[in-house]
């Protein structure tokens, strides 16, 4: 008799924080391929829980390939340039520019699917461009989407 089933999806998470989406896809069977966190704290937290995950740290500096195949990309990149309780710098901000940096990654690492996180503040900043900016580095990558503002609440 023979093994049937697919092997399990893996992912990249970049600005991971202590990996709140590892702790949500565990139960499917999903595998990190890496991790991206440069803050110390969450960083300790990463290698207690997952030591065999290696932490790429800047996931600017990420090649694409060095962590095998990835299905999903998935990141919340900083939000403070988007929130209506930050300063509002929006792409030109130094970690608003990181979400672009987001989609320059999604080519190198050509995973099939991607899941980016934000504030709702990035639908109105810059009048709507900064998301515009955003969905349209992902179309010339040739990704299709579809977004939705959900209550963190629930």
């Amino acid at each position: 008799m023979t093994d049937d089933r697919l092997p399990p999806l893996r992912y990249l998470s970049v600005c991971s924080g202590i990996e709140a989406a590892t702790v949500a896809w565990h139960p499917l069977g999903w595998e990190p391929a890496a991790f991206a966190e440069i803050e110390p704290f969450p960083s300790a937290v990463l290698a207690h829980h997952y030591p065999q995950v290696p932490n790429a740290g800047d996931f600017t500096k990420i090649k694409g390939i060095e962590y095998g195949t990835v299905d999903l990309l998935v990141g919340g990149t900083p939000c403070q340039d988007f929130s209506v309780a930050g300063l509002r710098a929006g792409l030109a901000g130094e970690r608003g520019n990181l979400t672009l940096e987001f989609v320059r990654l999604a080519g190198r690492c050509r995973a099939r699917w991607l899941v980016w996180e934000n504030v709702p503040g990035v639908l109105s900043i810059d009048g709507g461009r900064a998301l515009g900016a955003f969905l349209g580095g992902l179309a010339e990558l040739g990704y299709g989407f579809a977004y939705r503002v959900l209550d963190a609440q629930f």
